[in-house]
């Protein structure tokens, strides 16, 4: 009888650990972000894998036109690089802002900002995300909570796109 269940344990635990194994190594394609439904969704090859909420700039509502605006920008951009030191608990970087957007700046005779992230809550605050999520509070950057944030960490790697939408 020990043996049996020395047995199942033993093929219970490898298959713990295979679909561990396949969760972690599972990568997607796009990272899609809805501002007017506070919504982002990790996409593999057109099929939405993962819904998060999310928090955006103080000042929501429209592309992002200049530095202190508190908007989060709009358009097409590239997560290029991450932060795993970061003041927020983890961050990637958006590739805001393009060549259009310091076009845009320069002529309105402004600086077009930068350092725009996806980023989890304040180091140490993370037990307040089930308050902060409800509010608009970031400078510009999408704010998910820790959780989600772990996940997208995994999942994402550098070089995928961003598309975010009105």
């Amino acid at each position: 009888m020990p043996c049996r269940k020395v047995v199942a344990l033993t093929i219970m635990s490898a298959a713990l650990l295979a679909a561990t194994q396949a969760l972690a190594a599972e990568t997607v394609s796009l990272v899609r972000v809805f501002k007017g439904e506070r919504r982002l969704e990790l996409v593999d090859h057109g099929t939405v894998v993962r819904i998060y909420s999310v928090a955006l700039g103080g000042s929501p509502a429209g592309h992002k036109r200049m530095e202190g605006d508190e908007r989060t920008p709009e358009g097409q951009y590239v997560l290029d690089w991450r932060n795993p030191g970061s003041r927020f608990y983890r961050s990637i970087h958006v590739s805001y802002p393009n060549a259009a957007d310091e076009a845009a700046a320069a002529a309105a005779g402004v600086s077009a900002g930068g350092m725009i992230m996806i980023h989890g809550q304040p180091n140490g605050f993370g037990w307040w995300s089930w308050l902060l999520q409800w509010f608009d509070w970031t400078d510009g950057c999408i704010a998910v909570d820790d959780a989600a944030m772990a996940e997208i960490w995994d999942m994402v790697a550098d070089g995928t796109p961003i598309e975010i939408n009105p």
